[in-house]
């Protein structure tokens, strides 16, 4: 059972190693029996898909990366949901999901977690038809810690399956820590002219106390704001899947097992 990897790099070598050996233990063949869709009709190019998402046990000043000054553009809006957990700990999904104890990978979330280097966020598998041409909506994820102030989830993004000719999934998650503190100090006061017969104040600011007339901008702004984030680290990256293997897409700090097992009528 083949299992794909990204490229190794400094402190990575040994938890990918330590994963690797995880993973090569699993049995060849699923823990449970596959089902049907309960009508007793399998439909075409109908598949088990399984996605595990975990954060690897490390302390942010470890990762060697900085991206901290990383543009990140906004993830998109989805109605689709693999795993969402709000501010009061509720978890949400849109899928028909099946117990942990059926999944192929349900071996490998256990020897994960007892390895204490990993934290399993995600173990979600769920039946699905996956025809040609077959354009998923994006499957929302935010998970691991909430991070106060910022109203957000440490781990946010999403996961995309489509298929053209071979099914892909494409992996887009960032994974946020507070800003620190120094780059959260307001701007210093600056004095705005004050208005003389000469030079008479315009009616906007004349409408204003003095003190709020010389509090900039910025201030207001960040007052009015979430708590600042800082990348820590992100994944960004669609890979072909094949059906029956093991594909682990990863950064320094998060990472995703997919697998995929295609159903047909004999079973």
């Amino acid at each position: 059972m083949p299992l794909q990897t990204d490229g190794i790099r400094g402190s990575r070598l040994t938890a990918r190693t330590v994963l690797t050996a995880l993973l090569l233990a699993l049995p060849l063949t699923a823990a449970a029996q596959d089902v049907a869709t309960g009508s007793g009709a399998i439909p075409d190019n109908y598949y088990r898909a399984e996605l595990v998402v975990l954060e690897r046990i490390v302390e942010p000043e470890a990762v060697n990366e900085r991206m901290g000054d990383r543009a990140v553009e906004p993830t998109p809006e989805s109605n689709a949901i693999l795993r969402a957990v709000d501010a009061s700990g509720t978890a949400n999904t849109t899928l028909d999901l099946v117990p942990t104890s059926e999944l192929h990978l349900s071996s490998a979330v256990q020897r994960l977690e007892r390895s204490g280097r990993y934290r399993v966020l995600v173990a979600a598998g769920w039946y699905e038809a996956f025809p040609p041409d077959y354009q998923g909506e994006p499957l929302k994820v935010a998970v691991g810690d909430w991070l106060n102030g910022a109203e957000t989830r440490e781990i946010e993004g999403t996961i995309s399956i489509d298929r053209q000719r071979y099914l892909h999934v494409g992996v887009n998650l960032n994974h946020w820590q507070l800003a620190p503190m120094e780059s959260m100090e307001p701007e210093p006061m600056r004095a705005e002219p004050v208005a003389t017969e000469e030079a008479p104040a315009d009616d906007s600011a004349a409408t204003l106390p003095a003190e709020t007339a010389a509090t900039p901008v910025a201030e207001m702004t960040q007052t009015a704001d979430k708590a600042p984030l800082e990348l820590l680290t992100w994944i960004r990256e669609t890979r072909r899947m094949r059906s029956e293997e093991i594909h682990f897409l990863d950064s320094p700090t998060i990472g995703v097992l997919v697998f995929f097992k295609r159903i047909e009528a004999s079973e």
